[in-house]
């Protein structure tokens, strides 16, 4: 009787354990979603997120959560309002939205500048010609953005452009310990060839003016990653429409189903 008695005293306990556990989780589901203002900027601003479906949706809206949490932004000389706030952790989950464990080691704190500024930093002076950057050096595991780019980047107007998606894809890239337009930890090592074959190709279409691929995609290997990873992700129709060989490689990299249609 007495070992009847434990089995069910044990029982019970089992039980009040996992309603905690299962109450503590819905507690913290909570406690993380975004606010009515803060979906509203998802909705208004970010197309990525307006053309995913509900479910995703959500998990959009608390991964974002989530990457603020870990992540300090700052303002440098202007104020991080809420729209700076959400518009900087999209661009950070766009690139990374197919990895579901994926977080950003290599990102501390985001500074928000007011405008673009010169290689030293200068918000002042007739340099300032940089609108985001991976820093280096003393200012590793930081990321600068500038508050008028990052703005900028997600009107729907400015076509394939985006400076937080570019400057996150830069981290991404990194990932390997490199920025150097080789995102080996995302791309299968038997692409790696066809991926270099294709930005020598493109690269020469640009400098032929035959390709509508920006220009700063001349600049190296990296700055060619970021550069077509803004218009993957930004324009993927048109993309996938004008560069149907360098879409799929980036289906690739990115881990997208090739036979979805583009988000």
């Amino acid at each position: 009787m007495n070992n009847i008695l434990a089995a069910i005293a044990g029982i019970i306990i089992f039980i009040f354990i996992l309603l905690f556990l299962f109450r503590r989780k819905k507690k913290n589901r909570e406690a993380v979603a975004l606010s009515a203002e803060e979906q509203d900027i998802l909705a208004q601003h970010v197309e990525f997120y307006q053309k995913l479906e509900q479910a995703k949706k959500k998990i959009f809206e608390f991964r974002v959560v989530k990457f603020l949490q870990r992540t300090k932004l700052t303002g440098v000389n202007t104020v991080v309002e809420t729209l700076d706030k959400m518009l900087i952790a999209a661009g950070a989950i766009i690139p990374i939205f197919n990895f579901d464990d994926w977080e950003y080691l290599n990102l501390r704190e985001v500074l928000l500048y007011p405008d673009s500024f010169s290689e030293a930093f200068s918000q002042a002076g007739s340099e300032r010609n940089i609108g985001g950057m991976v820093g280096t050096g003393a200012l590793n595991h930081v990321m600068i953005l500038s508050k008028i780019q990052l703005r900028e980047g997600f009107k729907y107007e400015q076509g394939n452009t985006n400076t937080a998606i570019h400057e996150f894809v830069h981290l991404v890239d990194k990932t390997d310990g490199a920025i150097d337009g080789l995102p080996e930890f995302l791309l299968n090592k038997k692409y790696l060839l066809p991926w270099l074959s294709l930005i020598q190709q493109e690269m020469e279409k640009i400098r032929d003016d035959k390709s509508d691929i920006r220009l700063y995609a001349l600049t190296n290997q990296a700055e060619f990653f970021a550069v077509v990873s803004e218009y993957f992700f930004e324009r993927p129709e048109l993309f996938a429409e004008k560069h149907p060989e360098l879409y799929k490689m980036m289906l690739k990299i990115f881990r997208k189903n090739e036979a979805e249609k583009p988000l």
